[in-house]
């Protein structure tokens, strides 16, 4: 049997950073576990943003303290600079550290100053040093913003794109995230990305992020499964996006939602390892801990069931 397609569940962090209601503690760790017992392989628990700045992951210490975990499962925190590696050390040495870290740059430099106040440079400056004083104690993720449409710059040349998966992989990064941040990505250049990638970086894993701000998301997905993608991201509920303080247009900026990806891809013979009935039910404890109807369409009408051949 093949290896199983790696989805990483993004509720708890990417999704809750778009959110205006507040999530308590003891819900982000019954979700986080119910995500483990329903065998996300990884889940992105937090952030270790300033808690001033963004005060709902102020607990991500006690997230990480608290949950259950599962051996072989990755737990992964963002950090958005320097400071946030000397917590995500201290948690560590105190024994409830997250397994993966991940670190911020954008394909543009317009993306990059509004999104992270600092130019292009400056940012991958920081990462070099947050990959230094991790010191290979985490595995390394590294994140590509606006890697297919610029909400500022417009189009985006691809070739800077993989300069930047080969940047994170010379840094350590096992893993890169290939954000579609304003959902301006099509099947055929998500494609075409992905054979490239195989080509000229095929030490790294890419892992396909993509928002289904126009409606384009899971069709995205599947053309990075052509392209050789096994690695992605998806937020329960289609939850999440870029954060709520920060406007890139009109439209919806949510995630892929797991739900119908999850779906799609084991009725068209895909093999996930995710419980279909747990998933159904940490959806509807989505729902319930935002208190509104969320974005998922299988949540509405039922999961696909595989086609005779």
């Amino acid at each position: 049997m093949t290896a199983p397609l790696v989805i990483c569940e993004c509720f708890a962090r990417d999704g809750l950073q778009h959110e205006t209601t507040e999530v308590g503690t003891g819900d982000k760790i019954a979700l986080i576990d119910a995500m483990t017992q329903a065998g996300f392989p990884r889940i992105e628990a937090t952030s270790y943003s300033h808690p001033k700045r963004v005060p709902g992951f102020a607990d991500a210490s006690e997230v990480l303290t608290r949950i259950h975990r599962r051996p072989g499962v990755h737990y992964k925190a963002t950090c958005p600079n320097p400071k946030a590696i000397d917590r995500a050390l201290s948690d560590l040495a105190a024994g409830h550290g997250a397994t993966e870290l991940s670190f911020l740059a954008s394909a543009t430099d317009s993306h990059s100053q509004r999104n992270l106040r600092a130019t292009r440079e400056e940012q991958w400056t920081r990462v070099e040093e947050m990959a230094r004083l991790a010191g290979g104690k985490f595995r390394l993720v590294g994140v590509i913003s606006v890697a297919l449409g610029c909400p500022f710059e417009g189009a985006v040349d691809p070739g800077r794109v993989v300069e930047d998966v080969v940047r994170f992989a010379e840094l350590g990064a096992e893993l890169v995230t290939v954000g579609d941040t304003v959902g301006t990505g099509t099947p055929k250049a998500v494609r075409t990305l992905w054979e490239r990638f195989a080509r000229e970086v095929p030490q790294v894993t890419c892992v396909a992020h993509f928002h289904d701000t126009r409606g384009t998301g899971i069709a995205n997905c599947l053309a990075a499964l052509d392209g050789g993608a096994s690695h992605f991201d998806s937020a329960i509920g289609g939850v999440g996006g870029h954060p709520s303080e920060i406007r890139y247009g009109t439209g919806r900026t949510g995630n892929v939602a797991t739900e119908d990806l999850v779906s799609v891809l084991e009725a068209e013979g895909q093999w996930t390892g995710i419980d279909l009935d747990r998933l159904m039910r940490i959806s509807e404890q989505c729902e319930h801990v935002l208190g509104r109807q969320l974005d998922s369409k299988v949540a509405r009408a039922g999961l696909l069931r595989p086609q005779a051949a």
